[in-house]
């Protein structure tokens, strides 16, 4: 077999062709990555603004008694927010990809968001849940339900292996627990879990108490 060199300037032609070609593949199979990323990140703000409108819907509804009333499947459990991280979002029922991609996930097993026990709520590092790197003890967190908002505060923040479901025991006060991979820039899959605890606030109990009185 012949060499480009020996080729003369036909065989160093012939290489630049196959460079080229194999530069403009290259570049054509990152742009269409870009593209499908692009497509499932916006789809997935899509989705998220439409839980928190299906959620609304639903608590209209809850004050209006209609049998007939049939919401989509899931419907949206609660609204968790986190004034500090500006973070507003869903929850749904599981934890499954298509569920958290678009909202945060109740965890099975655990008590159900607005009632007593530890209810735990899973997000994506690289999503919802991102900012829960910022926040610290103290920090409020706000729960929606169709019964109400109740207020809880950060109570612990810790880092577990994903081996350890200790952190999703049942509690004797009212809990919410949010649960989502650590490190927040690892490559890969992250080998630990980063932990949120809080507890349902007294002065919202107190509150309740005096609303019902």
């Amino acid at each position: 077999m012949k060499s480009a060199r020996s080729d003369g300037p036909i065989g160093v032609l012939r290489v630049a062709r196959r460079n080229l070609l194999a530069e403009r593949t290259a570049w054509g199979v990152g742009l269409v990555c870009l593209a499908m990323w692009g497509a499932l990140r916006v789809g997935g703000t899509r989705d998220a603004r439409h839980d928190l409108e299906r959620f609304a819907v639903l608590q209209a509804a809850a004050q209006i008694p209609d049998p007939e009333f049939n919401a989509p499947a899931p419907a949206p459990l609660a609204v968790l927010r986190i004034p500090k991280i500006r973070l507003e979002v869903a929850i749904l029922s599981g934890t499954g990809e298509w569920t958290l991609n678009r909202a945060a996930g109740h965890i099975e097993d655990t008590a159900l968001p607005g009632t007593d026990g530890n209810s735990g709520i899973a997000g994506h590092r690289d999503g919802f849940f991102r900012g829960l790197k910022d926040i610290g003890r103290g920090d409020a967190i706000e729960l929606e339900t169709l019964r109400g908002k109740e207020v809880y505060h950060v109570e612990r923040i810790w880092i577990v292996d994903p081996s350890d479901v200790s952190v999703l025991d049942p509690t004797p006060v009212r809990s919410l627990t949010l649960v989502t991979c650590y490190p927040f820039y690892y490559v890969g899959p992250a080998p630990q879990r980063y932990i949120v605890r809080a507890v349902r606030s007294e002065l919202n109990e107190r509150d309740q108490i005096n609303q019902g009185n």
